[in-house]
C-alpha cells in the first residue's frame, strides 16, 4: 500500500501540493480516514476536527490555484495534532481530566494560532496524562495511549498522545508541552525528534498550566528539518505572555553545517547514573562516537548540583500545580458535583471526584509544601538549588556548544508495569534539570536498543536561546541515522497489532 499523508514530511507534502498531485482537501480527508482505520489500536486522539481542517484545506487549495502556496507559511497543507492542554476555539480542552470533560475552549492558544497562520491543517486533540501529571499517559481519565512500536507498552508522557500520533504516521507534526521531560521522554520512547525549546521561545498563552515557570510547548516530528520548520512557526514574542521573548532565528539555517568544529559536552555522572540501562548507555556512547568521527570534539563537563534537580523539581512543580489548579473550584471552572446544599461541600466533592489520583497527590503535596512552617524549609531551598543548577549549566556552556546525554534511563516500559509514583518520577531523571535551568533540549532517535529492540533517544541540550546549536548537532546525527521511521506495524497503511 502507498504511504499515507501522515508518513510524508513537510517538504514532500508541499511539493505534492505545488505539483497538484493531490489537494489539501485530499490530505485532510486521507488523514482522518487513516485515523479512523488505525487509532483504535493506539488511542492517540481524543477529538478530531474535520470541519476546521477542511476549512483550512480550502484556503490552501485556493492559494495553490493562484500560485501562492509559498506565501501560506512553513506548515502550509501539513496535518498537525495538538496536545489536549492547548486551547483551540470550539474544541474540548479537557487535559484528559474528568474535571474538564465538558469544557469547550472559547479562545485559541497562541502556539496553536501560529500553526494555523502558518497554514497547518488542524486534525484534533491528543491524549495526555491528566493535567500533564505523569510519565506514561496512563493517568488520562479517558484511558491510556499505546506505543505504536509495541502496543503493550506506554508511549511515555505526559505528551504520549502527541508522540504516538506521529510515530504511528497519523500526522507528520504534533505539539506537546514539557514541564520536566514530557516532550523529550515520549519522543525517546516512540523514536521521534522531540523538541523542548528554551523557556520563552514559545508563548504559553492558552496553554493550561502545570508549572508556569517550567512549562514550554514544542513539536514532535520524524525529521530534524520538520521539527525546525515547526519551531519556526511557533516561536516569537507574544504580547499576551510576558515571559515570551523575541525570536528571529531560522532554526533550519545551519542544518547542513555538520558537526565539524562543535564541542560536545559529556557529563560523566549522567553516564554512570544508577538505573541507566546498558542498552541506553551504549546508544548514547555510540552517538557521541558518531559526532566525534564527524569532526566534533568531546569534552567532559560537570554539573555538580544536577543530582538535586529531582528533589527541587518535586517541590517547585507541585507548588506551582497547586496554585494553578486552585481555579477549578466547581463554581468558575470544572466539574460540579450535584446535590449539595452549600458551596463548601460542593467544592470538596467536586474536586475529589473531578481530579484523578495523581492530580490529587500533587495538589496535596503542593498544599503541604506551601503551608506555614514548611514553606521556608522546602520552597526557598528548592529555589536556591534552581539557581545553582542554572549556574552549573552556564559554566558548562562556556566550554561546549551542546551537551549530549540520555533522555530516559530505559526504553518504553509495559503498561501497568510501574505502579509506584516515585519510581515513575525517576523516568525524568535526565530531563528535569533542563526545565529548572530553562535551557533547550531535543530528543533524537538513534535506533533500537540491543536488549529490548525498542527506540532509544539521545538528549541534546543547548544554552538558553541557542537552540539552533542542538538542531545542528541533531542534523549531523541524522546524516548517520536517517530520519525517524514510522513504527513498523503502522507503516504503509498497516493498522497495527
Amino acid at each position: 500500500m502507498a504511504r499515507t499523508f501522515g508518513e510524508m514530511g513537510i517538504r514532500e507534502i508541499q511539493t505534492g501540493l505545488a505539483a497538484k498531485e493531490f489537494s489539501a482537501a485530499e490530505v485532510a480527508r486521507g488523514t482522518f480516514e487513516r485515523i479512523g482505520e488505525a487509532d483504535g489500536a493506539v488511542h492517540a486522539f481524543l477529538e478530531t476536527t474535520e470541519e476546521l481542517a477542511l476549512d483550512a484545506a480550502a484556503r490552501i487549495d485556493a492559494a495553490v490555484a493562484e500560485g501562492r502556496l509559498a506565501e501560506m507559511g512553513p506548515l502550509a497543507g501539513v496535518p498537525v495534532g495538538y496536545k489536549d492542554n492547548l486551547n483551540l476555539t470550539g474544541t474540548h480542552t479537557t487535559c484528559s481530566s474528568n474535571m474538564l470533560r465538558d469544557y469547550v475552549s472559547p479562545y485559541t492558544a497562541t502556539c496553536v494560532e501560529k500553526t494555523l497562520r502558518a497554514g497547518a491543517l488542524p486534525i484534533g486533540k491528543l491524549n495526555m496524562d491528566e493535567f500533564a501529571f505523569g510519565g506514561s499517559t496512563e493517568t488520562s481519565a479517558f484511558g491510556p495511549t499505546f506505543n505504536p512500536w509495541d502496543v503493550e507498552r506506554v508511549p511515555g508522557g505526559s505528551s504520549g498522545g502527541s508522540a504516538a500520533a506521529v510515530a504511528a504516521g497519523f500526522v507528520p507534526v504534533s505539539l506537546g508541552s514539557d514541564t520536566g521531560g514530557s516532550i523529550r521522554q515520549p519522543g525517546s520512547f516512540c523514536g521521534l525528534v522531540a523538541v523542548k525549546p528554551t523557556y520563552g521561545v514559545v508563548s504559553r498563552y492558552g496553554v493550561v498550566a502545570f508549572g508556569s515557570s517550567l512549562d514550554q510547548v514544542g513539536p514532535f516530528a520524524r525529521s530534524v528539518e520538520d521539527a525546525a520548520l515547526a519551531l519556526n512557526a511557533l516561536s516569537g514574542r507574544d504580547e499576551l505572555d510576558c515571559t515570551s521573548q523575541p525570536c528571529d532565528v531560522d532554526f533550519t539555517a545551519n542544518l547542513a553545517e555538520g558537526a565539524r568544529g562543535m564541542k560536545i559536552g559529556i557529563v560523566p555522572a549522567f553516564m554512570e547514573a544508577a538505573g541507566l540501562a546498558p542498552e541506553v548507555r551504549a546508544k548514547v556512547e555510540e552517538a557521541a562516537a558518531v559526532l566525534q568521527d564527524m569532526g566534533a570534539e568531546l569534552v567532559e563537563v560537570e554539573l555538580p548540583h544536577a543530582q538535586a534537580a529531582m528533589s527541587a523539581y518535586y517541590v517547585l512543580g507541585p507548588c506551582e500545580a497547586f496554585s494553578n489548579l486552585a481555579r477549578f473550584d466547581s463554581v468558575r471552572y470544572g466539574y460540579c458535583d450535584p446535590g449539595h446544599k452549600d458551596l463548601a461541600s460542593q467544592y470538596e466533592a467536586s474536586r475529589a471526584k473531578g481530579f484523578g489520583p495523581e492530580a490529587r497527590r500533587r495538589i496535596m503535596l503542593g498544599s503541604y509544601l506551601l503551608s506555614a512552617g514548611v514553606y521556608d524549609k522546602y520552597y526557598y531551598p528548592a529555589q536556591q538549588v534552581r539557581t545553582l543548577i542554572t549556574r552549573d549549566y552556564a559554566a558548562a556552556f562556556e566550554k561546549v556548544d551542546v551537551i549530549l546525554s540520555p533522555v530516559a534511563p530505559t526504553t518504553a516500559f509495559k503498561i501497568g508495569e510501574i505502579c509506584d509514583p516515585t519510581e515513575m518520577y525517576l523516568a525524568d531523571m535526565f530531563t528535569i534539570s533542563i526545565n529548572i535551568a530553562g535551557n533547550g533540549g531535543l530528543s533524537f532517535p538513534v535506533g533500537l536498543g540491543a536488549d529490548t529492540g525498542l527506540p532509544v533517544g539521545v538528549q541534546i541540550i543547548a544554552p538558553p536561546f541557542k537552540d539552533k546549536n542542538m538542531f545542528r548537532a541533531a542534523a549531523a546525527l541524522e546524516q548517520h541515522y536517517g530520519p525517524a521511521p514510522v513504527a513498523p506495524d503502522f507503516a504503509d497503511g498497516k493498522v497495527g497489532a
